[in-house]
């Protein structure tokens, strides 16, 4: 669980532990546990987060047909091509020849 710590090192730790904190010891353990807590606690909170961002999809919504041409209006002229007239006399006459 500790790696490298072995059984003779816990002991030393846990008396330090004991000449540095003395009565207090159970009191300074819980707040370290409750800060452990707090700590796990907002790790899996933001890889929740993460993931959901990661998950999330934006879905488009097509407009509906109806609801868009009541609301939208422009103020620009609309675009009609030019209508193409049928050749009349004039335009297949052969052009007047040149006098010299």
């Amino acid at each position: 669980m500790f790696g490298g710590i072995g059984s003779t090192e816990m002991i030393l730790l846990g008396m330090l532990a004991l000449m540095l904190f003395g009565s207090k010891l159970p009191e300074v353990a819980r707040n370290l546990g409750g800060t452990y807590r707090g700590l796990k606690k907002s790790v899996d909170e933001f890889k929740r987060e993460f993931q959901a961002v990661e998950t999330y999809e934006p879905r488009i919504a097509a407009p509906k047909q109806n609801e868009e041409s009541e609301s939208v209006e422009t103020s620009a002229p609309r675009f009609s091509p030019p209508v193409a007239s049928p050749p009349t006399a004039s335009s297949t006459a052969t052009p007047p020849a040149e006098e010299k």
